[in-house]
């Protein structure tokens, strides 16, 4: 693409440009905010799910939320890939901004986050669950966290642009679309029932105790998450249903992008051979386990209902990212294709919002600043935000018309790749590549690349220069490089002799639990919901 060999991220852009939209900082509040319940699956592609046309998967809760609240139609993740989507979510801030590159990235300490804001603003801030936080500090503003991480918070999974031929033990492979099909125990399932459970306790005990500040809950889960294992339940309950095949079946090797071709690489190393069946296992369990997260999440919000508490809180819905699924023969995430990178986002608040679609593309690093904007933080210049508050759209004050921004800067490639999506419009570029240019409106399955097209020059000349003004790739691939480097190094040393890990340890005091001969002299009966001797409520 021409210019993009000159394409860090520039820290302050023209507004034309849709870049930095506004340096910001909150100060105080305004008037009593609600709680906010901050719902983050793992690898939720929006394109499975009901409230954004899938015709199989059942979601009963989603289903419901999306009904009463405000459903964002294009939502967007700013990277691909776990750590650097969700770091960008939290920050309101690009990847290559707070130097959050790859799953092994370290998110320093001193770049605030949504829980910095909102603790500061006066909340109860507590995370429940996976948010891949690499090194020491593993709160990043939560004051409260009730679960270690699933993944390691080390900096082993460190990619190396230094060799990007080389394959890693914990690189992809296509034994998760082998192995798909029916689990009674997973590591995961573990996992995120143990999230649902600690939540469900957080609430229980909150509603207990005298702290009338409102609360921040991140719930944050790992379903549905490859290995493709549908829980028993939830599989059976596909008995007899058509699983759809990819719309976009696999494409041979030599009609892929370049890109395509490294990430294919990347995963299939010719180990197995993908069948139909596979194909159908793989996604059959797919739809299970978002049957199952929905389900488990359903539990938290029965005792949001039961302990009062539903009344008074805004619930904020979606996903670091997608999964391709087998479309075009690609799995996981890693691409700028839409099945990778569209995530549900709703926005559910009874007597705040009315129930809506907003159809303008909009991205995770809204989220920080629609957060502090439903806690009524106000902002004033200061720190750099790459993302809009989505209140007003969500209260009908228009739709957003700006663009939505992406990079990808991890395994599977060796240079970074940016993606602009805008209008009708998605354009792909990276050093060395040919770019992909997609009308979405005419091409949902973006199957007709328009770059070099003769009447799509002057929209390919603006993204282009758009791009060069944005990002500098040859900066930002010396700054990432760099990290890779020193990271190995550091994880290398610190694998050395005595280890100090820095997963996180959950602490509870188990003076504070159960039947005890101090405290309270009635402590049954005094921690009962409904309290008791009260009068019972009636049934919904």
């Amino acid at each position: 693409m021409a210019g993009l060999a000159a394409l860090a991220l520039k820290p302050e852009l023209p507004q034309a440009l849709g870049g930095s939209r506004q340096e910001q900082r909150p100060m105080a509040r305004r008037r009593t905010p609600p709680n906010i319940l901050h719902v983050m699956f793992d690898q939720m592609s929006a394109l499975s799910l009901p409230c954004y046309g899938h015709p199989l998967v059942k979601v009963p809760n989603l289903r419901g939320l999306a009904e009463s609240g405000v459903v964002f139609e294009q939502g967007y993740c700013n990277a691909p890939l776990c750590s650097p989507s969700r770091h960008a979510m939290m920050t309101g801030q690009l990847p290559s901004r707070i130097g959050v590159y790859d799953n092994a990235a370290e998110l320093a300490s001193s770049i605030p986050t949504f829980a910095h804001y909102l603790r500061r603003a006066g909340y109860r801030t507590c995370l429940s669950g996976k948010m891949d936080f690499s090194g020491a500090d593993q709160l990043h503003g939560y004051e409260e966290r009730l679960t270690t991480d699933l993944s390691p918070s080390d900096f082993g999974w460190t990619p190396n642009w230094d060799e990007p031929a080389r394959i890693y033990d914990w690189f992809h492979s296509l034994q998760s679309v082998v192995e798909a099909g029916l689990c009674d125990h997973s590591l995961t399932m573990a996992y995120d029932e143990e999230a649902t459970h600690q939540s469900v306790r957080w609430l229980h005990d909150l509603a207990r105790v005298s702290d009338d500040r409102p609360f921040l809950l991140t719930l944050a889960y790992m379903h549905p998450h490859d290995p493709y294992l549908g829980p028993r339940k939830f599989w059976d309950a596909y008995d007899g249903v058509e699983i759809d095949l990819p719309a976009v079946p696999r494409i041979a090797p030599a009609r892929r992008s370049p890109a395509e071709r490294r990430l294919h690489e990347l995963y299939d190393r010719e180990e197995y051979r993908i069948t139909p069946a596979h194909l159908r296992a793989a996604r059959r369990a797919y739809y299970a386990m978002i049957d199952y997260i929905d389900d488990q999440m359903g539990r938290v919000l029965e005792v949001l209902r039961r302990t009062g508490a539903a009344e008074n809180t805004v619930i904020v819905v979606t996903s670091d990212h997608g999964d391709m699924l087998g479309e075009r023969g690609l799995w996981y995430k890693m691409t700028f294709f839409e099945r990778a990178i569209r995530v549900p986002l709703l926005i559910h608040a009874p007597g705040r919002l009315t129930p809506r679609r907003v159809s303008g593309p909009v991205s995770l690093v809204d989220l920080l600043p629609t957060l502090t904007d439903i806690a009524g933080i106000s902002f004033e210049p200061g720190i750099p935000l790459d993302g809009a508050s989505l209140l007003p759209a969500a209260k009908g004050r228009g739709s957003p018309t700006g663009a939505v921004y992406g990079e990808y800067l991890a395994e599977g490639t060796a240079e970074p790749i940016f993606m602009v999506r805008r209008g009708r419009f998605k354009y792909v570029a990276s050093p060395g590549d040919p770019a992909m240019l997609f009308d979405l409106e005419k091409d949902p399955l973006e199957l007709d690349n328009l770059d070099g097209a003769a009447a799509m020059a002057d929209v390919e000349a603006e993204f282009a220069a758009e791009m060069s003004a944005k990002w500098d790739a040859v900066a930002i691939r010396q700054r990432v490089v760099e990290s890779q480097r020193a990271r190995r190094i550091v994880h290398e040393a610190l694998m050395q002799g005595r280890l100090r890990a820095w997963d996180f340890q959950p602490h509870g005091d188990a003076t504070k639990q159960y039947y005890r001969n101090y405290g309270h002299p009635d402590g049954e009966r005094a921690l009962r919901l409904p309290p008791a001797g009260s009068p019972p409520r009636p049934q919904r």
